[in-house]
């Protein structure tokens, strides 16, 4: 009887799974409160009190339209104590009403941004700091001395040492010169040549924020700010809190120049081999391995970012019922190396990749695809953007505007910057409250439809997309340097004709062709090729590409460049854009590069297409797109291209198109294959209704599926396969 039982009960939550995953109309006109956006709600230089916080609580959830809210305690004069008896105290009776609501909080793990130093105490000494001298960020110093005697004598300066190098300025040749130093001193008999010395020390940097590369520092943030909420409200986890909030980490921190006293280790345990010749590569140009030798070095250290940061707060997250989300800052710089390391590996330990749209002319709108490709290259379903941010009072018009450019992008998750606790004093508007006047009367529409959106594009699902672009973060590790020009908070090194945002803003938003973005650590290990479809192998997010892009690249790892090589070879096509690659990853390969490239340009070649686009424009992308996909996934008319993505899920295929330009589209669009009994779907006002449709076959045999789509400025709908 108690198999029985058990079975009939896994048989219930089976068929509420499945019922769960169709689209029902009835459910998009009113979503449930689990699709609702979720604000920041900050708790802002005052006092707070049980009573006005339930009063704003309930306002939130029954008259803003929002499903919960994610606390922020933020300024100076902020009351009670950040992690006191009395603060928890608060945070119990939100967590209760919450409850009591069926609204949902989202654990943001921080006092103010960025998170990593569990803000101050009253007088002013920083908590984590405090408690963890040790466990601050470091940072790596180099102090250089030209030699000219024969013998020289030098002081090691102070710090853990992590290499000395002597360098021929003339020849680039490198010496260890670690064997010669006695206690705190360094003996060296200087041989001919034009030598200079370098030592490379890790100290401690005086920023009161976590080390970032080092998991067990990580592990003793978690324990004082996440485990100290686990502590007092398990029974709220995975029901009430469902997810943890993390905000604005960065390397730039320690003057771009963050680093771990383990990193030696790390690399030797990660390569088989020594750093510490490769040093003087972080400054300089030590020859034909200089790019070869900062791929390691920085892509080390993103790669310690990644896992001593984001893996073990997702860890820990997953391991107590929630998922873990936030963004980096400064997501919208070019070259990413001194700021999140590699912005698209971020995403690779977090439950749901995050990007911040914030104001002050950063444009994050043009980098949302790297966060979608990062969750689409991991296998992740949702993908969150932090929104409205210090973009001050925007009209109506531009909340839709940023939503929908977010959601034809990939993003599914938005979060709103946000309410405040004190509404006057608000220091990043726009405050998105019912007691903001300019949103009085919109708000709850814009909620309902932000959560149409969530209910349709959150389901699982994969991304289909006719083009992969390769991530160029090979080529920006190879070229970066530290302490550039630009200074650590603008990237430090622009690195030259880098165009693969350009040539990501040209497809998606001028010519109407998504895209994913590759990794290239996903291409070698997750890739393969066929009949010209290069497969991303994923158990849910399995994409099939006709086209690759290769954009402006000086270096490429030779696996990844026989990979393409071979996708070619099968009948795929490869597309070049400004530079083409002359440089190995791999140490002493740059010739097999160059052999390959002269390979696939040869003109004895008989399958497949390569294309080199010297200076990436519309037009000439369009007729090399004809030859490469002459049955495109989707086709607008010229000139009336609109933003969309596209995804099949339980089998059906769904699309969300928007328009964002600044005149109406009327018109018929070709969406590839037999697409059954198309319907449209409202998000701004939850109808549906029959879509105006018909079938053909074009002129290469494919069938297609002819729609007529009718939309304002500003305007979106989705196209479902029922």
């Amino acid at each position: 009887m108690k198999k029985y039982i058990w079975c009939l009960l896994i048989l219930f939550v089976f068929r509420a799974m499945l019922v769960d995953a169709q689209i029902d109309k009835q459910k998009f006109a009113c979503p449930e409160k689990r699709y609702r956006p979720i604000p920041l709600w900050f708790w802002n230089n005052v006092n707070i009190n049980a009573q006005d916080l339930l009063f704003q609580f309930r306002r939130m959830i029954k008259e803003d339209g929002y499903g919960g809210c994610a606390v922020l305690p933020f300024g100076k004069n902020f009351r009670p104590e950040y992690l006191s008896d009395r603060y928890f105290d608060l945070y119990k009776t939100l967590l209760e009403e919450a409850q009591n609501l069926g609204a949902y909080v989202s654990l943001y793990d921080e006092f103010g941004f960025p998170s990593g130093s569990m803000g101050a105490h009253a007088d002013g000494v920083p908590r984590f700091m405090n408690k963890y001298p040790n466990a601050t960020i470091k940072r790596l110093d180099k102090l250089e001395v030209i030699v000219s005697s024969k013998r020289e004598k030098i002081s090691v300066p102070k710090g853990k040492l992590m290499a000395v190098v002597a360098m021929d300025t003339l020849t680039k040749q490198r010496i260890s010169l670690k064997e010669y130093i006695n206690g705190d001193t360094l003996y060296w008999n200087v041989p001919e040549g034009k030598w200079k010395v370098m030592f490379f020390t890790c100290v401690k940097d005086g920023s009161p924020l976590v080390d970032y590369l080092n998991p067990e520092s990580v592990k003793l943030f978690i324990k004082e700010t996440h485990q100290a909420y686990y502590d007092r409200f398990a029974t709220y986890f995975g029901n009430v809190i469902i997810q943890t909030f993390f905000d604005e980490p960065t390397l730039y921190r320690g003057n771009g120049r963050i680093w771990t006293d383990k990193f030696n280790e790390k690399f030797i345990k990660y390569y088989g081999e020594s750093p510490e010749l490769l040093y003087p590569a972080l400054w300089y140009d030590i020859g034909p391995e200089t790019e070869s030798a900062r791929n390691r070095l920085f892509g080390m250290r993103a790669i310690l970012y990644a896992e001593g940061f984001m893996r073990e707060i997702q860890k820990w997250a997953v391991s107590h019922g929630i998922y873990s989300t936030g963004h980096q800052d400064q997501e919208e710089v070019l070259n990413p190396v001194s700021l999140s390391g590699d912005l698209m590996l971020c995403g690779k330990y977090m439950d749901i990749p995050g990007i911040d749209k914030i104001g002050g002319n950063r444009p994050a709108e043009r980098f949302y695809k790297v966060i979608s490709s990062s969750a689409y290259n991991w296998d992740k379903n949702l993908v969150m953007s932090e929104t409205f941010g210090a973009m001050g009072n925007l009209s109506v018009r531009e909340l839709y505007h940023v939503a929908m450019e977010q959601y034809v992008k990939g993003i599914n998750m938005l979060i709103p910057h946000a309410v405040w606790y004190d509404d006057k004093n608000v220091t990043f508007l726009p405050e998105l409250s019912m007691r903001n006047k300019l949103y009085r009367d919109s708000l709850p529409d814009f909620n309902k439809f932000l959560s149409r959106l969530n209910y349709v594009l959150q389901r699982k699902g994969k991304h289909i997309a006719d083009i992969a672009m390769i991530y160029p973060i090979e080529t920006l590790q190879g070229e970066h340097f530290l302490d550039g020009a630009l200074g650590f908070y603008r990237g430090g090194v622009e690195i030259p004709q880098t165009d693969y945002i350009q040539v990501s803003t040209l497809l998606t938003d001028t010519l109407g062709l998504d895209f994913t973005y590759l990794h290239p650590e996903v291409l070698a290990s997750k890739c393969r090729s066929q009949k010209g479809r290069l497969f991303l192998d994923n158990k849910v997010n399995d994409e099939a590409f006709r086209v690759v892009i290769i954009p402006a690249m000086k270096t490429i790892s030779l696996v990844n460049l026989k990979k393409l090589e071979e996708f070619c070879d099968k009948g795929g096509s490869l597309i070049f854009t400004t530079r083409l690659p002359q440089k190995s990853v791999e140490p002493g390969k740059d010739d097999e590069v160059k052999y390959i490239m002269n390979r696939l340009f040869s003109k004895q070649r008989k399958k497949g297409n390569v294309f080199f686009i010297e200076s990436p424009h519309s037009e000439t992308f369009r007729q090399v797109m004809k030859t490469c996909c002459t049955t495109p996934d989707v086709l607008f008319p010229l000139g009336k291209e609109l933003n969309y993505i596209h995804k099949q899920v339980n089998g059906k295929h769904l699309y969300y198109f928007a328009n964002l330009k600044n005149v109406a589209m009327h018109s018929e669009i070709v969406l590839r294959g037999k697409i059954l009994n198309p319907v449209l779907l409202n998000p701004h006002n939850g109808e549906c209704t029959e879509a105006k449709y018909t079938y053909e076959t074009s002129l290469n045999g494919s069938k297609i599926t002819r729609i007529w789509l009718s939309l304002n400025v500003d305007e979106s709908v989705f196209v479902m396969e029922e």
